[in-house]
């Protein structure tokens, strides 16, 4: 797999879009990165910009941009409401695909080293990339700010990693390092106190709060054996927040960093602050994103909601997100675009599902073209899609049934596996289209010499195998869907036992239709143990298939009755 990683500079600048764009310019000016998202906040006077790329790529981009916004930026002028130390205040590596946390680590230092000694800046490493686990916290570092660094810089225990030390007025100094994907994430509140906003950031992050003596505020601060002061943890795990005032909008946030999200996600943190804030006589009035969210975590949102209602979890990819924006309030401050703030949506390519983009009639017109493809193999993927999602739809209807109430887990898991085989039919529509394009690209190959002769037969070999193993996992699919089907039949809401029927109908035509196309471009490829393998599979799940559909199609007929 190619290796990828991602980078979400913070700059020191939320106001000036024009400043903004002459940074962002930089970054796509690289070849081979790709600009996600740009972030801007007025209150905070700072822009998150999240990019994508190959690793040389992406530290070339991100060298440019803090040279850019170094010569842009005067922090001698700054205000704003967050915490920061330089122009480009902090500059994260993200391992997203292809790369291990170590190598990526590696990509920051060096990215650190050249900023240190090209661009004369003070350059302090954190997080993964930083070996001394006592200056490897973000905070930490921060510690005294803009202002405070004029003299922190001088002590010996902070000086910098790389770049001279002396602090620049003009530019600050930045912090380079590695890390896991953060989710920069606000709660909004009905209050404007800071205070008060303070006190429930205290309540939920990890750190917790200071220990003191009588009052929780004015008291003596407790110190430990070590002689520093003692604290209560908070109730979220891999959380940081702070209270502000957001002047823009006129309301108190708690401002999050949730540091990984496998321990505590979104909808936990929202959650837990809801509780706190109701606690305090306050209450939550919704949230805001900040930068990008990967699609589970909008998806285990849209989920943990609907659970809370005992509702099906069994529905589309994109009922789930709609559930998440407004149980979290995503919207509450501006709209929330999926396909703007969803790392994935952000990544993929439109190419890879121009027919299942389709309108129903452009679909059909398409298939019935001079065009051969789509083909047989993506109608039968897309025959299969539908018959699951019959089988799908009985389990939701039944999970709402009244008087079914007790069931509907059971119904909803039934769903949710539904799902989960449409969602991979559908990718599977354009996949099969894609392979005999794939083919036919091989085959227009050069065939001038022995070398390209050769070349060319091994990529109509490999075309052809890919060709293959698309129709059959649709195959595999397909039969996987009667099972759902099956069971919707026999304990389904009677009203739609017709549906499962028609399922079962497609999910067999859909394997057969596949099975043909398993064949027809297997009598195409040279290896011959391979072929005569799966065929001989596809050949016992077209048989299981059509014992399984004839058994359906009689629980169904004899619920009809006539």
């Amino acid at each position: 797999m190619e290796p990828i990683i991602e980078c979400v500079p913070n700059f020191s600048e939320g106001r000036d879009m024009g400043i903004i764009k002459y940074i962002t310019n930089e970054i796509e000016s690289v070849e081979g990165v790709k600009l996600l998202n740009v972030d801007p906040g007025k209150a905070t006077n700072r822009t998150v910009v999240t990019f994508v790329g190959h690793p040389e790529a992406v530290i070339e981009a991100a060298y440019l941009a803090i040279k850019k916004a170094g010569e842009l930026i005067d922090m001698s002028k700054h205000k704003g409401e967050h915490p920061r130390m330089g122009a480009t205040d902090v500059c994260p590596l993200i391992p997203i695909a292809g790369i291990s946390m170590a190598e990526t680590a590696k990509y920051a230092q060096q990215l650190a080293q050249r900023v240190g000694k090209d661009l004369n800046l003070p350059v302090y490493l954190y997080e993964e990339a930083q070996s001394n686990k006592t200056r490897s916290n973000l905070s930490v570092i921060r510690a005294g700010e803009y202002e405070g660094f004029f003299k922190k810089i001088k002590l010996p225990e902070w000086k910098p990693d790389f770049g001279p030390a002396e602090f620049d007025a003009k530019r600050g100094a930045t912090v380079i390092g590695a890390r896991d994907f953060l989710v920069a994430y606000n709660i909004n509140l009905n209050t404007t106190s800071t205070r008060r906003a303070n006190a429930i950031a205290f309540d939920v992050r990890e750190a917790g709060r200071v220990v003191r003596e009588g009052h929780p505020i004015t008291g003596k601060i407790v110190m430990g054996a070590d002689g520093k002061p003692k604290f209560t943890p908070g109730t979220l795990k891999c959380v940081k927040a702070i209270g502000w005032f957001i002047e823009e909008y006129g309301v108190a946030q708690i401002s999050m960093n949730l540091t990984n999200i496998n321990v505590t996600p979104v909808h936990i943190a929202f959650d837990e602050v809801c509780k706190k804030a109701t606690e305090r006589g306050l209450r939550v009035t919704g949230s805001e994103l900040v930068g990008l969210i990967p699609l589970k975590a909008m998806l285990d949102a849209g989920k943990y909601f609907l659970k809370k209602q005992q509702r099906s979890v069994g529905v589309s990819e994109s009922e789930l997100i709609k559930i998440a924006i407004k149980s979290l309030g995503l919207d509450e401050l501006g709209p929330f675009k999926p396909e703007e703030r969803i790392i994935e949506y952000k990544l993929r390519d439109a190419k890879n599902a121009r027919l299942v983009n389709m309108s129903l009639t452009a679909f059909a017109d398409e298939t019935a073209s001079e065009s051969p493809a789509p083909g047989g193999g993506s109608i039968a993927a897309y025959v299969g899609a539908l018959g699951i999602s019959l089988g799908t739809m009985v389990a939701n209807l039944s999970s709402h049934k009244k008087g079914w109430d007790e069931r509907w887990k059971e119904f909803s898991n039934w769903a949710e596996k539904g799902q989960k085989i449409k969602e991979e039919l559908i990718k599977l529509v354009d996949a099969d289209t894609a392979a005999f394009n794939r083919i036919m690209a091989a085959f227009a190959l050069p065939k001038g010499t022995e070398e390209e002769k050769k070349l060319r037969t091994q990529s109509i070999q490999e075309a052809t195998k890919f060709a293959i193993e698309v129709p059959f996992k649709v195959m595999e699919l397909c039969y996987e869907s009667l099972e759902t089907i099956k069971v919707m039949a026999e304990i389904g809401n009677p009203n739609s036992v017709s549906d499962a029927g028609v399922g079962a109908l497609c999910a067999r035509s859909a394997v057969m239709g596949a099975f043909m196309n398993v064949r027809i471009n297997a009598a195409g490829y040279e290896d011959k143990n391979f072929v005569a393998e799966i065929v001989k599979k596809g050949k016992a799940i077209e048989d299981k298939t059509i014992t399984s559909e004839a058994e359906i199609l009689k629980i169904v007929n004899g619920k009809i009755g006539i």
